[in-house]
This record gives C-alpha cells, structure tokens and sequence, in this order.
C-alpha cells in the first residue's frame, strides 16, 4: 500500500482534521514495526521527544510523528516519509487496522456444540466445537463463541461479544455488547463468601449478580466474582488484563484500565478513568476516587481520593513514598551513625 494512500485511510477516519503529512516521498508499505525493529518498507511511530533517539537509526520508511517540527526536519533530511498528529500512538494503532484484523469466524453453529432448547440465539452468530449453553440463556446478533465455551443457565450475552475458547460464564451474569472475553478467563464464579463457625466455616451462597456493561475486555485467566447478594459490575470501556482477580460485590467505573496480576477484595468501589498498574492489590471495601492511580505493587489498604497517584505498601501518596524510598536506602548508613553515636555517648 503506498504512504499516500494510507495518509488519506488514515485521514478518512480521523475525527478531529488534525492529520498534516509530508509526502514528498511515496514509499510502499508492506506492514508496521516498532522504531527499533523497522527496516525498509515499514511505517513506524515516535510517541514524543523522549523516544525521539530511535530517529537516527530507524530503517523506517515512512513515520507517525507528534507536532514537533524538530522531528520533522530529521525525517525529512533522512528522506523518511512523515505524518504529524497530535497523538501518535493512537494513530498507529487505527493504521495496524490497515494490515491486520482478527480472525473472525463465519457465522455457524457446530453439531458438536451443545444447546439447551430454552436458548436464545441471536442472527449471524458463530457457535464453535463442544460449546455448552445451558437453559435460558440469551445471545445477541454477531456473537462469536469459540471452541470449548461453557455458559451456564440464566447468562445474557450481547450482540458482537467475543467469548474466546475456554472460558466459563456462570450463572446470573450479564455481559453487554461488543465485549472481548479471553479465553480461559471465569465470569460471574461463586465469589469467597463464608462465615465462621465454631465447626469451621459455614458457606454463605452467592445469589448475586455479575455485570459486564458494553465494550469491555477481560484477559485471559481473569476471574470476577459474584457476590452473595446485589451485583459485581464493570463499567463500561473498562480493560482488564490477564490474571486478575476481582472480588464478589465490586463497583469498577467506566473507562478503567487494571494490568496483570492485580486483585481487589470484596466490596471494593473504582471510580471512573482509574488505572491499577501491574501487581497492585485493594483490600476489602475500599475506595478510589475517579483517576486515581495505583503504581505497581502498590498495596491499597484504604480510600484514595480521586486524581492521587499512590505507590508502595502500604500505599502513601506518591510524592511521599519517593521521599520515604530515598530514605529507605539510606537506612545502612544511618544505622552505622547511630550506633557510633551509641558509643561515644557510653551506650551499649
């Protein structure tokens, strides 16, 4: 596809006109790679200034850069086609779209697949090998439920969602429209729900529900709980990585982004726009605040207000936990001064 013709895609399905480009030269590209790794024929992106080094030595033929005209004259004196944007990675991200789209399969329904006669099946949904869907379960038009799916009675699904191979859908979920299910991940699970006993424990059922609302993705061997009563929901837009947990009687906003291996108890409350970083953990019952932040293995033990930034464990303001982590390593040497301290003051 030549540069000029991916400008004007590009430009099509733009929404703000923002898009200029130089095209004084027209190179063919043949796909997309990260600066570092881009050899001729590619298109490439620079997020901003701080990236900006991989310019010297990028192979690419053609770059998506951001209003920096220091940028543009490097390109342009290394004979690199350019297109200017105000956000580049989200550009190269609708041009991937360009080269690439998921594997989609043809609406069917397999013999081997499994459907109760109380199911709802919408029009052009695809229903793939050793599928279970059991009694009234409800699925919408340009469902895709791949190999190995397993849906228990009383699940809605809406219309384009994705349920991946293997993953389960419990009872009493409800997952809206053009959600992504990954696979092997849990939806809607019995949530850790018991009361102690002079015996042991005594199982509290768990009668609630769990609500993905529209354009939500969960990763792969994710799980959300239901509760015991009320509901587990996740708002709309909300991504969630692989290997999350996310406990019975959850609130998550809309807009959220929760990366791998972090996990809330039961009973806590996301704002909107939040973003759980990498290994971070939320104890029972509480809240943040709309755009919060955790850092990564960030231990939140209690309510972040909206718009913070909290790191480490337990979890401090961000600000202070730089402070308190600089002191951290000055530990050593402050021990040796107190003990000499110690003993010029006669102190064991």
């Amino acid at each position: 596809m030549k540069f000029s013709e991916i400008v004007k895609k590009l430009d099509d399905i733009a929404t703000d006109n923002s898009l200029t480009a130089n095209q004084d030269q027209d190179p063919e590209i043949t796909g997309l790679a990260a600066i570092d790794l881009a050899t001729s024929g590619t298109l490439s992106y620079v997020e901003g200034a701080k990236y900006a080094s991989g310019m010297g030595k990028t192979g690419a033929s053609a770059l998506i850069l951001p209003q920096d005209k220091t940028l543009q004259v490097q390109a342009q004196e290394r004979g690199i086609a350019w297109i200017v944007t105000p956000d580049p990675k989200l550009l190269f991200a609708k041009a991937i779209r360009l080269f690439y789209q998921p594997y989609r399969p043809t609406p069917e329904i397999h013999p081997t697949a499994v459907i109760h006669s109380t199911a709802k099946v919408g029009s052009d949904v695809y229903i793939g090998p050793h599928v279970v869907i059991q009694q009234r379960v409800e699925i919408g038009d340009g469902a895709i439920v791949h190999p190995n799916v397993v849906i228990y009675p009383d699940v809605r699904i809406g219309d384009r969602t994705t349920l991946h191979a293997n993953c389960t859908i419990h009872e009493r979920t409800r997952i809206g429209a053009d959600c992504v299910i990954h696979s092997g991940a849990v939806i809607g699970a019995e949530g850790f729900g018991f009361v102690p006993i002079q015996t042991g424990w005594f199982k509290m059922e768990q009668s609630g529900y769990t609500i993905l609302e529209d354009d939500v993705e969960v990763g792969c061997n994710s799980a959300i709980d239901r509760p015991s009563v009320g509901e587990t929901r996740v708002g709309r837009s909300t991504k969630i990585d692989n290997l999350v947990q996310i406990g019975h009687g959850c609130k998550i906003g809309f807009g959220c982004a929760i990366a791998g291996q972090s996990g809330m108890a039961g009973g806590v409350i996301i704002g909107n726009r939040v973003i759980l970083a990498g290994q971070s953990g939320i104890a029972n019952q509480s809240k943040m605040g709309d755009g919060a932040i955790a850092t990564a293995q960030a231990g939140i033990l209690s309510d972040v207000p909206a718009g913070e930034i909290f790191s480490g464990t337990p979890a401090m303001p961000h600000k202070l936990y730089l402070k308190v982590a600089a002191v951290y390593s000055r530990l050593p040497q402050m021990y040796q001064f107190w003990k000499q301290l110690q003993r010029q003051l006669g102190q064991k």
